[in-house]
C-alpha cells in the first residue's frame, strides 16, 4: 500500500505521527514521508531520530491552507493527526479549538482535492460520539467533513474516511504519565475523577496499526472503530501506585463517565466485523452505490442490532490489573 507512495502526516511530530513514522519506514519502503506541523523544535528533534532519504520535514499550520497546497504537492495518501485535543483548553479557549479541528480539517480537505490525493484519512476519537466537551463537538464536526467530502470529489479520485478510537496508552498529556510523574514526585495519593469511570484503552502501536490497515480497506466515507477492552480508572490506579490512596477530586469540565465509540443513535449505520465495526455514512454519495458490509479486503461485516451502542463501561472486554500492567510493561512504562 505504501510502498512507492508520498504520505503527508499533519499534527506528525506527535505521539502518533512519530510512531507512524517509525511504522512506516520499517514495513514499507515509501517514496517521500513528509511531516507537517508548526513546531520547528520538535521537527528538528525528530530529524535527528528519523534521518532516511525519504523523510521530508514541513513547518506548517493546517488553519493555512496555502501551505497545505505546497506540501500536499505530488502526494498519494494523507493521515490527517493534527488537533487540539485537551478537554479542559478547549472548554476555556473554544474558538482556537474550531480553528484547528473544524477549519483545519475544511483546509486539509481542500488542500488534498486539489492536489489529487488518492487516499486522506482523518483521526477521530471517542469524544466525537455524543459529545459534551467542545473537543469532541469539534471532531464530531470534522468526522462529518471528512466524510461528506466523499461528495465533493468529482471527477478526481479522492477517498476520504475516518479511524475513531480511545485513549492511547502513554500519549503525551494522558493520564498514564500523569499518574507515573505524581508517583515519581513522591505523590502519596493519586487523584481520581469518579470511582466508576472507564475508558477504552489502545496502545500507540496498536493505533498505528488500525489507520494504516484501513487504507486497504477503505472504499470512502466510512468511520473505522477498533475493538479494544476498557480499564476501569481506579484499577489503573492500582496497578500503578497500589500502596497509594486515591483521593475522588470529581469530573472534570467536559469529561464523561464513560465513553462511547458507536453510539446507539447510529445503530442503523453499525457494521460490526471480527475486529472492528464500520458505521456507514448517513447521507448517499451521488454516483456511487457502495455496499459497505463487505470491504475491499473481502472482509464481510453484520448489522448490529438497533440500540446496540458500544460503551466503555459495558463493553465485554476489561483489563484487570495484572492486564494493565502487562500493556504497561510491553510499552516501556
Amino acid at each position: 500500500m505504501f510502498d512507492g507512495k508520498s504520505v503527508l502526516i499533519t499534527g506528525g511530530t506527535g505521539s502518533f505521527g512519530r510512531k507512524c513514522v517509525s511504522t512506516l519506514l520499517r514495513d514499507f519502503t515509501p517514496e517521500r514521508v513528509i511531516v507537517y506541523s508548526r513546531d520547528e523544535l520538535k521537527q528538528f528533534d525528530m530529524a535527528q531520530q528519523y534521518t532516511a532519504p525519504c523523510m521530508r520535514y514541513f513547518i506548517g499550520d493546517v488553519r493555512d491552507r496555502d501551505r497545505l497546497l505546497t506540501a500536499m504537492d505530488r502526494v498519494d495518501i494523507v493521515i490527517h493527526a493534527a488537533a487540539l485535543k485537551q478537554v479542559p483548553a478547549a472548554e476555556y479557549n473554544p474558538i482556537e479549538c474550531i480553528k484547528t479541528n473544524i477549519h483545519g480539517a475544511e483546509n486539509v480537505i481542500a488542500a488534498s482535492l486539489a492536489c489529487n490525493v488518492s487516499q486522506v484519512i482523518a483521526l477521530s476519537t471517542d469524544k466525537a460520539a455524543n459529545p459534551i466537551n467542545l473537543y469532541g463537538a469539534t471532531k464530531l464536526a470534522s468526522d462529518k467533513l471528512f466524510v461528506a467530502a466523499n461528495n465533493l470529489v468529482g471527477r478526481h479520485e479522492t477517498r476520504f474516511a475516518v479511524v475513531r478510537y480511545g485513549n492511547v496508552v502513554g500519549s503525551r498529556g494522558s493520564v498514564v504519565p500523569f499518574f507515573l510523574k505524581l508517583i515519581a514526585d513522591g505523590a502519596t495519593s493519586l487523584p481520581i475523577t469518579h470511582p466508576e469511570m472507564t475508558r477504552f484503552w489502545i496502545t500507540l502501536q496498536e493505533g498505528v496499526d488500525f489507520v494504516i490497515k484501513n487504507f486497504d480497506r477503505m472504499y470512502g466515507g466510512e468511520i473505522f472503530v477498533p475493538k479494544i477492552p476498557s480499564v476501569r480508572i481506579v484499577d489503573l490506579a492500582r496497578a500503578l501506585g497500589p500502596d497509594l490512596k486515591q483521593e475522588i477530586i470529581g469530573i472534570r469540565p467536559g469529561e464523561k463517565l464513560h465513553e462511547v465509540m458507536c453510539p446507539a443513535d447510529d445503530s442503523h449505520l453499525t457494521l460490526e466485523f471480527e475486529d472492528h465495526f464500520v458505521l456507514r455514512p448517513s447521507i448517499k454519495f451521488f454516483g456511487r452505490d457502495l455496499d459497505y458490509t463487505t470491504d475491499r479486503l473481502g472482509q464481510v461485516g453484520r448489522e448490529v442490532p438497533m440500540g446496540y451502542d458500544y460503551n466503555s463501561g459495558t463493553n465485554p472486554h476489561f483489563l484487570d490489573i495484572e492486564g494493565i500492567l502487562d500493556i504497561n510493561r510491553r510499552i516501556g512504562l
